[in-house]
């Protein structure tokens, strides 16, 4: 009985980690709609505040509110991939058996 709940246990892992990298490979792939959507909804903001105010500066600043949040989410899939990334590093499968010296190849 404890053998077969290892099984289980370690098939659900497996499955975990399956539908992990399909969830992060549709947020990396989202990235180009969410940037684009953040700029529209900061040029719907802009305008509705535009509209409900009188003063044409107010779109520009929702505009800018847009492209700021564009950013940001850019800025979140970086440090998002950064983590992966080192992570993925501290994995003795990819690392670096030795280090080399590259000095000793110019000679």
């Amino acid at each position: 009985m404890e053998n077969h709940n290892q099984v289980f246990m370690q098939k659900e892992a497996k499955e975990e980690l399956k539908y992990k990298d399909a969830l992060l490979a549709y947020s990396n792939a989202t990235l180009g709609v969410s940037m684009v959507l953040a700029v529209l909804i900061g040029v719907g903001i802009g305008y509705g505040l535009e509209s409900l105010f009188g003063y044409v500066w107010l779109f520009w600043l929702g505009v800018f509110w847009g492209i700021c949040a564009a950013i940001l989410n850019i800025y979140k899939a970086y440090k998002r991939q950064k983590r992966e990334l080192d992570t993925l590093s501290k994995n003795p499968k990819y690392a670096y058996q030795s280090k080399q010296n590259w000095e000793d190849d110019e000679e």
